[in-house]
């Protein structure tokens, strides 16, 4: 195999690149528009633009397309060609800057949650230019895509990015106040990073193609447990298949091309669950990473005859698939502001920072509920491996203890462990992490960073780092206004730290987070417990939340209002699906293959009663509990049918999404548990739908 190094990057084209390939004072003026210190003139901008079609025509790109993330949590992208007809009748090449600043897509096909109108088509997508340009490769070319935001005609976001850029910018601002306040001038940006884990399932794609249900709604929306689940925990980093592992090989090849630092690769806890992460970045190219990520899993997985699953709960009864979002703060000069160092105690600056992320959670808490609420993600949350859906914080008794003897004055009634001592002499001491980890937690801290673990598998990691930049910066904002005000630095920063802790340590919890015990817990201390999408969605609608928003200018209210609207009706959208796609399997499939049984046990039975009743005895009862289970789904079947009748006649959207929780979530669980026990009992020969045996247990 040819070594990393030469391919690491190829088809990314980084500022390394750009460097290469520009006069000096174009590549200086680039990076400071990346840091928003300038704009990109228009001369520079052509340069630029020709320097990358140059290196793309090169790499085999024929066209160009703007890639951005709209408010579907997929991607979208247009291709142009790089082929232009000249003057002279002959074909070249041609990219302006023009072309790889701005595009124009159509606004009002994407949702938008009411901000377009049908008639209101123009919208432009805008190059991101701090994530660098990168080439996907197919079978007969390659096409150069250019990271964007996408906003209206009048500057709406219409995407997932410009939101989190915006926060960006924002949590910036109000981390260099505090720097500033504590005496550090050698920092000029603050940046919120992200590293993202990312979940999926595999399956064999012969099989999967016989499951109308993972082929429409991307879970199974019927199955009855295998006889082995995941009960031995005998698959978390385990022996990693060959079928599997030549496909990891295969990924992260791929990603190692576009410059993506794929570094971990296991099993999960569930048979043929799987897991990727990747190296820290800053957040929205963290974020665009992922999506690239997610899209090259898919297209690999096809390439070794697999279909890879992105469903936060594509099977019931086993672990679900999350995205871990690992966020923190860290300077232009190589400090990361959460690392609490030997001492975090003495450590104000950490300690501080710390706080505000305290304070903010306790808050703001509902915004983050919010970027984890969907139809898919209400299946996984409080099960297995996922957090419950009430939001704390874990810090850890260690650090918990540093933060009480700076805000409390208390005296420390442990003494530090560094090592540990194994009682074996030919293995070394171990170096202790700060503290212990927690994975009942939503939001644990896990050494210099908080490890949000509420986002499903299919989310963009955009909404969620752009919801804590926007709390973190509101309350970072407040801390500076008293910073800046004081004269005795020391004494406010002491200050605020009391103040915040003893406001806001309701929101931090180190237990089990799955206990009964905690949930009555929360409950006394305030703390909501929103279990469904549908009573979480109307948070973009709460005065606090678009008080911050459009303080901090990151989300006006009707963006916020969008929102409410577009995922609302994606939720809805969903159920409805669900519900369509498990009624025709019932009526189609199951029905008639409970039916066909029922028949032949009869004729079985009437065979048999010839000879002896001892003989019918087994077979009368296994007829009996067909029927009845025959009947019950003929029922759910007419009542699920009723309920999406009845859902059209509900013009109130908050009504309508109460309406699809209640109606549609639940009636398709209702609908299932006939169709399981079928499943367990009808013949395997009439039966010929893949199980979950089949599913979760062939590669």
């Amino acid at each position: 195999m040819e070594n990393t190094m030469n391919f690491f990057g190829q088809n990314a084209f980084t500022d390394k690149n750009l460097k290469k390939r520009v006069p000096k004072e174009v590549f200086k003026e680039f990076k400071l528009s990346q840091i928003s210190e300038v704009e990109l003139t228009p001369r520079s901008a052509e340069v630029v633009a020709n320097a990358i079609k140059d290196w793309a025509i090169k790499r085999g790109a024929t066209h160009y397309s703007h890639w951005f993330h709209p408010l579907t949590d997929l991607t979208a992208e247009k291709h142009d060609s790089f082929l232009e007809p000249s003057s002279d009748e002959e074909i070249i090449y041609r990219f302006s800057g023009k072309n790889l600043i701005k595009g124009e897509s159509d606004a009002s096909s994407f949702p938008n949650g009411g901000l377009r109108s049908t008639f209101e088509a123009r919208g432009y997508t805008i190059w991101d230019t701090s994530s660098p340009p990168f080439i996907k490769e197919n079978k007969n070319g390659a096409t150069l895509y250019i990271p964007t935001a996408f906003i209206s005609y009048n500057g709406e976001a219409l995407d997932k990015k410009v939101p989190l850029l915006r926060s960006m910018s924002t949590i910036n601002k109000h981390s260099l106040r505090i720097l500033k306040a504590l005496g550090n001038t050698k920092s000029k940006n603050v940046f919120c990073t992200l590293g993202v884990e990312q979940e999926y399932f595999l399956v064999k794609r012969e099989l999967f193609e016989k499951r109308e249900d993972l082929l429409l709604t991307g879970r199974t929306l019927f199955g009855a447990p295998a006889p082995k689940g995941q009960e031995l925990s005998d698959h978390y980093f385990g022996k990693i298949k060959e079928t599997v592992i030549n496909f990891m090989s295969d990924l992260d090849i791929e990603l190692w091309k576009v410059g993506i630092s794929s570094k971990t690769r296991h099993n999960e806890v569930a048979p043929n669950q799987f897991e990727i992460a990747s190296l820290f970045s800053i957040a929205n190219l963290a974020s665009d990473q992922n999506q690239i990520v997610m899209e090259t899993i898919e297209k690999v997985a096809l390439r070794h005859d697999l279909v890879a699953l992105m469903h936060e709960k594509p099977f019931a009864g086993v672990n679900g698939s999350g995205k871990h979002n690992n966020w923190s703060l860290a300077t232009d000069d190589g400090e990361n502001l959460l690392e609490p160092g030997d001492s975090p105690e003495k450590n104000l600056q950490f300690i501080l920072f710390l706080s505000a992320v305290i304070e903010a959670v306790d808050r703001y808490y509902p915004l983050l509920r919010v970027t984890t609420a969907s139809a898919t993600n209400d299946h996984r949350l409080g099960g297995h491996e996922a957090p419950p859906a009430i939001i704390s914080i874990f810090l850890g008794e260690p650090l918990t203890n540093a933060l009480e003897i700076v805000a409390l004055n208390k005296k420390s009634t442990k003494e530090a462990i560094n090592s540990l001592e194994i009682g074996i002499d030919s293995l070394p001491k171990l170096i202790l992490d700060a503290g212990d980890r927690n994975r009942t937690s939503p939001f644990a801290f896990t050494g210099n960073k908080f490890e949000f673990r509420m986002p499903g598998s299919s989310s963009t990691p955009a909404t969620t780092a752009a919801a804590i930049n926007i709390i973190v910066s509101q309350v970072l904002s407040e801390y500076a206004d008293k910073l800046e005000k004081s004269k005795d630095k020391d004494k406010a920063v002491i200050t605020i730290i009391t103040e915040a802790y003893k406001k806001h340590n309701r929101i931090i919890f180190n237990g089990d987070g799955y206990s009964t015990e905690w949930q009555k817990e929360a409950k006394k201390r305030g703390l909501s417990n929103i279990i469904s999408t549908n009573k979480s969605l109307p948070t973009f609608l709460d005065k606090d939340i678009t008080k911050i928003c459009t303080d901090l200018k990151i989300l006006s209210k009707e963006e916020l209002e969008s929102r409410y609207n577009a995922y609302s009706e994606r939720y809805i959208t969903q159920l409805t699906i669900e519900s369509r796609t498990l009624i025709e399997i019932a009526n189609k499939d199951i029905l008639p293959s409970g039916i066909k049984y029922a028949n032949i046990l009869a004729d079985n039975i009437e065979k048999a009663s010839k000879i002896s009743k001892l003989l019918t005895k087994e077979q009368e009862s296994l007829f009996k509990i067909i029927l009845e289970n025959v009947n019950i789904l003929r029922k759910e079947v007419k009542n699920l049918e009723v309920k999406l009748e009845n859902l059209n006649g509900i013009s109130d959207i908050k009504k309508k999404l109460d309406f699809a929780h209640d109606e549609l979530y639940m009636g398709i669980d209702r609908l299932r548990v006939p169709c399981d026990v079928l499943e367990k009992l009808v013949d395997r020969t009439i039966w010929t739908m893949p199980t979950y045996k089949d599913l979760l247990f062939f590669l």
